[in-house]
């Protein structure tokens, strides 16, 4: 795998996945169920925007450093702008948390995370990260998918993030065979799924896809940076949300309209819209 996040971290789909992550999981620890979240592609963890990859790309400085600076941002973006900021605590704006930093900073003392990576140095960072998270939180060194699979059926409250780097022609339908194991849990779990946006036909097809397993409950948010006319370059991102709790919808249309305003170009769109049964 050649996929390197460091190159993306803190841009315009990194603020939609992670503004998603805090508001779902600011809900899951106010219930009393004890907690799994499993991560299918966790990657480092924490990134250092000063790196030279992430210099390269300058990603960050049109989506987190952007949203660091707009004190008249949305509320959906309180916590992620506050983790960001408590990452940041000795320094102005070098370190941005990952999706495992995020989620780890919010466990409870009977909750677990899980956050799987495939690649060795990667792995190695994220097993440093989460050995001084307050939360039980630990890396695995191996595919995201299978431990997906094996967890499917845990008997604790289950919040799944899956979003691989879909440099694997396979990508799209491992995410299906994953959803088709989570629907059948006796408890529902909640279930986020990043996706980016080129065209619009491999999006509807993916969409088709998860219509076919019958999800109970199932919301798509889009942030169209640019219209989905070239499928050479990423024009936004999306993400599927299977079991969402309630009262998400708002702070998930705020969140990507501050982004499409903020990073997009013409003919961006924000969407927010469940797929029917």
């Amino acid at each position: 795998m050649n996929y390197r996040h460091v190159f993306h971290a803190g841009n315009f789909a990194d603020l939609v996945k992670h503004a998603a992550i805090t508001l779902i999981m600011d809900r899951l620890v106010n219930l009393p169920d004890p907690l799994l979240v499993l991560d299918s592609h966790a990657g480092a963890g924490v990134y250092d925007l000063d790196s030279e990859m992430a210099r390269k790309s300058g990603e960050a400085q049109a989506g987190i450093a952007r949203l660091m600076a707009d004190n008249e941002a949305p509320e959906a973006f309180r916590s992620l702008k506050a983790a960001v900021l408590n990452a940041n605590r000795k320094s102005g704006l070098q370190i941005y948390p990952g999706s495992p930093m995020l989620i780890a900073d919010r466990l409870r003392r009977h909750d677990e995370y899980i956050g799987a990576e495939l690649r060795a140095d990667d792995f190695e960072t994220l097993n440093r990260t989460l050995s001084s998270s307050r939360g039980h939180a630990r890396a695995v060194h191996s595919d995201g998918f299978d431990l997906v699979r094996s967890r499917a059926l845990d008997n604790r409250a289950l919040f799944v993030l899956i979003d691989p780097p879909y440099e694997q022609p396979d990508d799209y339908a491992r995410i299906v065979e994953a959803a088709k194991a989570l629907l059948a849990r006796p408890k529902p779990a909640t279930v986020l799924i990043w996706l980016p946006l080129k065209d619009l036909e491999t999006f509807d097809a993916f969409l088709r896809r998860l219509e076919a397993l019958r999800p109970p409950t199932a919301l798509a948010v889009e942030a169209r940076l640019h219209p989905l006319s070239d499928p050479m370059r990423m024009n936004g991102c999306a993400l599927v949300l299977l079991g969402a709790p309630t009262g998400l919808e708002a702070g998930l249309k705020e969140v990507v309209d501050w982004v499409v305003t903020n990073a997009g170009g013409p003919g961006g769109l924000g969407k927010l819209w469940r797929l029917t049964r």
